[in-house]
């Protein structure tokens, strides 16, 4: 399942460099350059060549060029990846990625079909300012078109095969997957984190690399290869393209080898949503004018409806409430009166675990509003006594991290070890929630302080 596609170029020689001296005049450099440098191509559906450039940033001058190459196919289904619809585990989402605006097909199960419904997105739907945006300014590439498909009929705890694409466009592969638990099950085995990004499986060098994104995907595919993850939970920070849109497909790309088998449910974070004048609780530029839309668009989670990213799915014995951290969370806002009714309603005799998740965390011991904000903290922890919420998840902060069962910064438990010396929070008499950072889905971790306050 995992491809790597390379493509080598040799650059030709010589090749001329006119190069500015630091007193305006001109310098001819006369370079022999005979190289092979591999590259990670993926198709990306527009024509690509390579620049070799010398000079430093400074004085960048073009040392050799290749020819302008295309894909042979730039209309291929590719980057497919499914994500549950709802609670039952018997339909899935799968979501794709061509450079063919008609409908394309997905085949499952034994003989089913389904047309797609496909939808993209433009320039003009992006953020800007008085600064000009990488969304909209200076790091659009066409998206091209995202289909989608919704396969139904299906049975939870179950493996079923699907393909997706046309005759005209090309076919993927056949692609194995199994749907999760139905809520209210017996057991669930998923796999959570935050902040993973994309990192090259070459040479060359992003605006964003998370050094750990490859090994964090590897290594769970190899999980999955062996039937040991029934979901995946991305709560936020999902591709870092923050404006630059090729590097949309190359972290498509990237999960798909685990996004592809598994249902694959994500969170907004700020990298995807927040950006000035946006509606954004924050106003840092930090997604890079995409303002969510091309999150929202790759990812559509079982929302109530678009720009309002919050959502709840229930998965074997466990209740998910999944919040956005970038919008609106103060009492009586449209998302807190969500969180109170969600949390609220669920029924702990069918599913007893309560996981609330998002991206921005009420506790870390890397302090600063950057991390922590404590506003939020303030409005809704109170929420989470209330319901008796279990385990809470978020990311943001680079590194892993567990607290007590606390509330109001104040330990009201503490974990017991068990037998084979894992830590075990007893919620039979409980006290309040725990929380977990797990904001190292790849990024180099964060430093803890030197001295943490208690």
């Amino acid at each position: 399942m995992r491809f790597f596609h390379l493509l080598s170029y040799v650059f030709p020689l010589p090749r001329l460099c006119t190069a500015l001296t630091a007193g305006g005049g001109r310098n001819l450099i006369f370079s022999l350059l005979s190289s092979v440098l591999t590259f990670h191509v993926i198709n990306i559906r527009t024509d690509i060549e390579f620049v070799f450039f010398g000079g430093g940033f400074d004085t960048p001058c073009v040392l050799a060029r290749s020819h302008r190459i295309n894909f042979v196919n730039p209309k291929k289904p590719l980057y497919g990846h499914i994500s549950s619809i709802d609670s039952t585990g018997t339909s899935m989402r799968l979501t794709w990625v061509s450079g063919d605006l008609e409908p394309q097909q997905v085949q499952y199960g034994d003989g089913n079909t389904l047309p797609s419904q496909v939808t993209t997105f433009t320039q003009d739907h992006m953020c800007s300012s008085s600064s000009p945006s990488p969304a909209k300014d200076f790091g659009w590439h066409d998206p091209g078109y995202i289909h989608s498909a919704v396969m139904t009929g299906l049975e939870p705890s179950s493996t079923f095969s699907y393909k997706y694409g046309s005759d005209s466009a090309g076919w993927s592969e056949q692609i194995q997957f199994r749907t999760p638990p139905a809520g209210g099950s017996d057991e669930l085995r998923f796999i959570a984190y935050g902040d993973m990004g994309k990192a090259p499986r070459d040479a060359s060098t992003e605006h964003f690399i998370p050094p750990g994104s490859l090994s964090v995907i590897d290594a769970i595919a190899d999980e999955v290869d062996f039937n040991k993850v029934d979901s995946i939970f991305h709560i936020g920070d999902i591709s870092y393209a923050t404006g630059f849109y090729v590097e949309w497909d190359f972290f498509l790309q990237q999960i798909s080898s685990v996004a592809s088998r598994v249902s694959y449910m994500t969170a907004i974070g700020n990298h995807e949503r927040d950006y000035e004048d946006s509606g954004s609780i924050y106003t840092f530029t930090d997604s890079g004018g995409e303002c969510g839309i091309p999150y929202e668009t790759y990812f559509p989670m079982p929302t109530l409806e678009k720009d309002k990213p919050w959502y709840s799915i229930e998965q074997g014995s466990v209740h998910f409430t999944v919040i956005s951290t970038g919008h609106n969370w103060t009492q009586n806002s449209e998302q807190y009166e969500w969180m109170k009714n969600d949390m609220a309603l669920v029924d702990r005799s069918k599913t007893p675990w309560l996981v609330f998740t998002g991206h921005r965390p009420m506790y870390s011991s890397g302090e600063g509003y950057l991390n922590v904000d404590d506003q939020f903290t303030k409005e809704v922890e109170p929420l989470l006594l209330e319901n008796k919420v279990d385990l809470v998840l978020f990311g943001h902060v680079h590194n892993y991290e567990r607290s007590c069962s606390v509330f109001q910064k104040e330990c009201k438990a503490f974990p017991k070890k068990d037998e084979s010396g894992i830590d075990v929070y007893d919620h039979s008499n409980y006290s309040a929630p725990m929380h977990a950072i797990i904001g190292m889905g790849g990024f180099s971790f964060d430093k803890f302080p030197y001295q943490v306050s208690t």
